[in-house]
């Protein structure tokens, strides 16, 4: 087999191995049409199956009622934060966003440049992003309120979701989906670009409560609707294909050979306790968000200075390491433990941290 590292990269990000395997088995032959996934139509049968069959796991995996419908799209989460105040205000009513940080504050931005009355709730800015804001209240009037479950760059993550009182809860959840469980019930929308945590880059994973879809006003542009696709089952115009053949694969993994997201998260807790342990063990690293706030998903830190942490770098990538640089707008360091990186991928990585620092404490 070919070389492979650990990899902690924040996204694109690491992909189940045996996952990887079943791609490389049928690119050529998809289950005997001898053509591969990539070649098929949208509107044949091989593929309506992947995509009925990726529907009905996520739905089981996050225990979704009927009233939600589970849809395919692409542009990222950067184009739900345009298409959610499009398809979901109500006039006469504000949004409410929280701003946990950079892609908490795009949100934000979007609205605005749509001309919302935008209200933000809480904002925890000032502390530089580095914990979930705890105190705050949601004008009972909103259209909803607006949330990033877990904080790439920053390293902070809502461990419990906020409670509203009536308005319905919109998340991005793009780099903690599938890692843990939840109630589904108080989220009107749930979206989450795929390269973390589902699957590859090129698809967006959008889940829509019913009386959400009532909102979407008719006079958006067809391919900005939410009913487009509900109604068309993701069908409208062809969908990236591959991207969800492999969505669905994840989730056939998740499901079958990790016992579903309750073990998945199990296994998550247990991953990031060894990490932040070695974080908070000799004073050498230095955890950068504040410990009631941390990511189960990307734990960010510091080393005593910036020339040590360009020479961890180094030598964690020389090691078979790979992207625990910091995102480029912070520096730093980031482990990013997604469901596809393996428990001995991190107690690896903590004997080398701690062989690290004894050389250089």
């Amino acid at each position: 087999m070919a070389r492979r590292i650990h990899n902690f990269n924040a996204g694109p990000a690491a992909l189940p191995l045996p996952v990887l395997e079943q791609i490389q088995q049928e690119l050529l032959d998809f289950q005997g049409t001898g053509m591969s996934v990539l070649e098929i139509s949208h509107r044949s049968k091989p593929f309506e199956q992947v995509l009925d069959e990726a529907i009905v796991r996520i739905r089981r995996l996050l225990n979704l009622d009927e009233r939600y419908h589970v849809l395919f799209l692409q542009g990222g989460a950067s184009l739900q934060f345009a298409m959610i105040p499009m398809n979901l205000t109500v006039p006469g009513k504000p949004a409410a966003y929280i701003d946990t940080g950079t892609w908490a504050s795009n949100a934000i931005k979007q609205a605005r440049i749509l001309g919302n009355n935008v209200i933000v709730a809480a904002s925890s800015e000032d502390r530089e992003y580095t914990y979930i804001p705890r105190d705050f209240v949601v004008p009972p009037e909103a259209a909803y309120l607006h949330i990033t479950s877990n904080n790439t760059i920053r390293g902070t993550q809502w461990h419990d979701f906020p409670e509203t009182g009536g308005p319905p809860v919109i998340s991005d959840m793009s780099s903690d989906i599938f890692s843990r469980t939840f109630d589904p019930r108080p989220f009107g929308l749930i979206y989450a670009g795929a390269q973390k945590n589902a699957g590859p880059a090129g698809v967006t994973l959008v889940i829509v409560r019913d009386d959400m879809l009532a909102r979407v006003p008719k006079d958006l542009p067809t391919m900005l609707q939410y009913t487009t696709f509900a109604e068309k089952k993701s069908m409208f115009n062809t969908p990236p294909c591959f991207a969800v053949y492999v969505v669905g694969l994840v989730t056939k993994w998740l499901e079958e050979s990790i016992g579903g997201v309750a073990r998945m998260e199990a296994r998550n807790r247990e991953k990031a306790r060894l990490l932040y342990a070695c974080l908070d063990d000799g004073g050498f690293y230095r955890g950068t968000a504040r410990p009631d706030s941390r990511s189960q998903m990307n734990v960010t830190f510091r080393l005593p200075t910036p020339e040590l942490e360009e020479q961890f770098i180094r030598e964690a990538t020389t090691s078979g390491f790979g992207g625990l640089k910091g995102h480029r707008s912070v520096g730093g360091c980031r482990a990013s433990l997604y469901n596809a990186v393996s428990l001995e991928a991190v107690q690896a990585l903590v004997a080398f941290m701690k062989e690290f620092a004894e050389k250089h404490g």
